[in-house]
């Protein structure tokens, strides 16, 4: 199978592979020298490079060229991405418990949810009731 076509598990990128992929998702598209100009505390040019490729060939990411210029895009679509994370997070912190994981979101002393965002939560808790009825 070759890297391309298993799916990327993101709990096995380094704090600068997961700090490029984030670059990666926010802008869609990017060039090393995006990258780069993202970074905080960033590598050199070549270094930016590096990463890029290694992340490539991890089947993470894909490229196109464009001038003189490689422009990146990820390989699995950000939605696909944030749900395969978060199983993971859900997986290995709240033993696949979803009511623990949203009560640990809710009581944190940050959280604080406006009422169109807490209406917006009781309304898909309701879809999720009417999903779950016989």
């Amino acid at each position: 199978m070759t890297s391309a076509a298993r799916s990327p598990d993101p709990t096995q990128l380094s704090r600068r592979e997961r700090q490029i992929m984030d670059i990666v998702y926010r802008e869609g598209e990017v060039s090393a020298a995006e990258v780069q100009e993202e970074l905080a505390d960033p590598p050199s040019y070549s270094s930016v490079r590096t990463h890029l490729r290694i992340l490539e060939e991890k089947g993470y990411l894909t490229h196109r060229q464009e001038g003189q210029r490689y422009v990146y895009r990820p390989t699995t679509p950000r939605t696909k991405a944030r749900a395969s994370a978060l199983a993971r997070v859900l997986e290995t912190f709240f033993d696949d418990s979803v009511e623990t994981a949203v009560a640990a979101l809710l009581d944190l002393k940050s959280t604080r949810l406006s009422d169109e965002e807490l209406d917006r939560l009781s309304e898909l808790v309701e879809a999720a009731k009417k999903r779950e009825e016989p």
